[in-house]
């Protein structure tokens, strides 16, 4: 056997550069190179090895944490097809990063991570930054990773990394089991060598399977949609990362069935599409809402029926609805005690419109879904045109936004008050046009999360829409932007606090308790005093971006114009109306209520919860 002499560090980069995935055909390398910060406890390994494999992509971020979220924004934008590999140093560097791990696995975006760790001999401990255990040698903070990590493994000898390697590409290319994935690797270990099989180096293509639903399961599915009288099909992301669109375009025109979208699986059909009918849930639209209360089978594609999808199991009415879900996760499949139908989408879609040639949902059926969709489009066309005096509402921002970004164009957030009006309110006119993390809705995702997805597909504009609250965890990946000369472009809306959660905290009797943006007041000792006073803008030049401030509707649309042409990330500050907000669209979302309080208002916001939960169901 022939072998090469490497430390355990440049084996692991080698192997990386050889790592090929494939569907349908289509070859394409899967790694785009490695992000990361350098310390004590991976400068001395992955950073020499990366120093001799300059065709391997480093890039330098400004916060692990945030280097994990480019890397799901870019798997994210990739359809999983592509990722990224992290790497940090012990103690503070690594545990950075789980906060990253946990949104990457919770949206099933491929993710590696290689956080530093202690010294595998031992001889040295406790070294920098080692957390120590009186009843243990055998644990440290990466051990902090295994809950949120689909793999998980500490590599204590260099020839470990042989075994692990294939287990790491196995989970990281499954369409059902895919996250983050951990490799704890000693700081001494990164450094010694061992001869290596040739083997492990070259070139190896992964393939993307395309899941085939068993025959039984699908017949019933089958049988169960040509029963159906009011058929809803619920469209997650399941159908975005399989690259289905086109074949869900053909089923729903072949039988009429209308399309509600998730978060994660907007933009599955664009917005115009005679059977799309737009967001569901908690956030969902008026037309889907409706459909959904009154649908006799939801049929569920890609979807895990998050609480906001499901609108707190309150979604669906009909005492008689019944479910097919269709999924490559067998643990999504079998939710709401649907029939299961464990494939990829587009496998499913394509079959079950093979399977249904003459299936069309009644002239009465398609006539409810094309009054609903007018209706809701002539409530965009209206929040987009508000005409409001002085400061913009949130709607005219997002509407000025639309007006302005072209047919590719990505719309990306995660957190706020922005989802949920994006989600009712953007029109996606071509699939990945609208990325949302709103599996974890993690506050300082979106600017990092943007220069993922922008690597992924340069030729798109993206803009990132976020809020002063999220902003000021992490802007400072706009210095990583200008480093790496990525243009994106920011619009930062000032609330001066977080509107979400101080909407939501004043919905639940508590005034908006802690979520403005004040000084501390010397008479209540509260947090209700002189309102901070934060220059965004200059902020933002500060980390080499190009800023903007609009005060008026015009002056924001003049400078999204100019964010157009210039070739560098430019962030748009602007204030918006508080007073104007989207309406719920006969939605609910439970977040529980203090049973107890001496306030009125909690009282009065507890007998209300306790109402709405009566239509709370379960689905069996």
């Amino acid at each position: 056997m022939n072998t090469r002499r490497m430390t355990m560090a440049q084996a692991l980069i080698q192997f990386l550069k050889n790592q090929y995935v494939e569907r349908d055909g289509k070859q394409n390398a899967f790694f785009a190179g490695m992000l990361g910060i350098f310390g004590h406890g991976n400068v001395a390994g992955i950073g020499q090895a990366l120093q001799q494999n300059p065709d391997f992509k480093y890039i330098l971020v400004r916060n692990e944490q945030s280097g994990v979220h480019l890397a799901a924004g870019f798997a994210k934008a990739s359809n999983r097809m592509r990722a990224f590999a992290c790497t940090s140093s012990i103690g503070p560097g690594a545990t950075n990063m789980i906060t990253g791990a946990a949104l990457a696995t919770i949206n099933r975006l491929p993710v590696l991570l290689l956080p530093g760790d202690i010294f595998a001999r031992r001889n040295v401990a406790p070294v920098l930054q080692q957390v120590e255990s009186p009843t243990t040698q055998d644990i440290g903070v990466n051990d902090c990773f295994k809950p949120v990590s689909r793999y998980w493994d500490r590599i204590y000898r260099p020839e470990q990394l042989i075994t692990a390697l294939p287990e790491v590409m196995r989970v990281l290319t499954s369409p059902s089991d895919c996250g983050a994935v951990t490799l704890a690797l000693p700081q001494d270990v990164q450094t010694e060598a061992y001869d290596y099989p040739e083997e492990l180096f070259r070139k190896r293509v992964w393939l993307i399977r395309r899941g085939q639903p068993d025959r039984v399961s699908f017949t019933r599915a089958v049988e169960a949609i040509r029963a159906a009288q009011k058929p809803l099909i619920v469209a997650g992301g399941g159908v975005l990362m399989s690259e289905a669109s086109q074949a869900l375009d053909k089923f729903v025109r072949q039988t009429g069935i209308p399309v509600a979208e998730t978060q994660a699986g907007k933009g599955s059909l664009a917005w115009d599409h005679p059977q799309s009918i737009g967001a569901i849930g908690a956030t969902g639209t008026l037309a889907a809402n409706r459909l959904a209360h009154s649908a006799d089978l939801v049929i569920g594609i890609g979807t895990r029926y998050a609480d906001f999808t499901s609108a707190s199991m309150t979604a669906f009415q009909n005492p008689e609805v019944r479910f097919v879900n269709i999924n490559t996760a067998e643990f999504d499949a079998y939710k709401v005690g649907a029939i299961p139908v464990v494939a990829d989408a587009r496998v499913a879609l394509e079959q079950l419109a093979a399977a249904l040639p003459g299936k069309k949902v009644s002239a009465e059926y398609a006539a409810e879904v094309a009054s609903l969709k007018i209706e809701w489009e002539t409530e965009v066309d209206r929040l987009f045109h508000l005409n409001n005096p002085g400061k913009p509402a949130q709607s005219e921002v997002i509407g000025a936004m639309w007006e302005v970004s072209g047919p590719r164009d990505v719309l990306l957030s995660a957190a706020g008050s922005h989802p949920g009006d994006l989600h009712k309110l953007w029109r996606t006119r071509a699939p990945n046009g609208y990325h949302m993390e709103y599996g974890y809705s993690c506050m300082g995702y979106e600017i990092p999360a943007a220069i993922g997805a922008k690597i992924a597909d340069p030729s798109r504009e993206i803009y990132v829409f976020l809020g002063d609250g999220t902003y000021l965890m992490m802007p400072s990946e706009i210095v990583t932007s200008v480093q790496e000369g990525i243009k994106i472009v920011i619009v930062l809306v000032d609330n001066h606090g977080f509107a979400s959660i101080g909407s939501l905290s004043r919905s639940l009797g508590q005034e908006g308790f802690g979520t403005s943006y004040r000084a501390r007041s010397a008479k209540s000792g509260q947090l209700d005093g002189e309102r901070l006073m934060v220059d965004y803008a200059a902020n933002a030049r500060s980390l080499g971006a190009y800023a903007l401030k609009a005060n008026t509707l015009a002056e924001l649309k003049a400078a999204l114009d100019e964010a157009k042409k210039l070739d560098r990330t430019t962030v748009i500050v602007v204030e918006t109306d508080p007073s104007k907000s989207v309406p719920g669209y006969e939605s609910w979302w439970d977040v529980a209520v203090a049973e107890v309080s001496e306030t009125d208002s909690v009282r009065k916001a507890r007998a209300s919860y306790e109402e709405a939960r009566k239509r709370e169901r379960h689905h069996l």
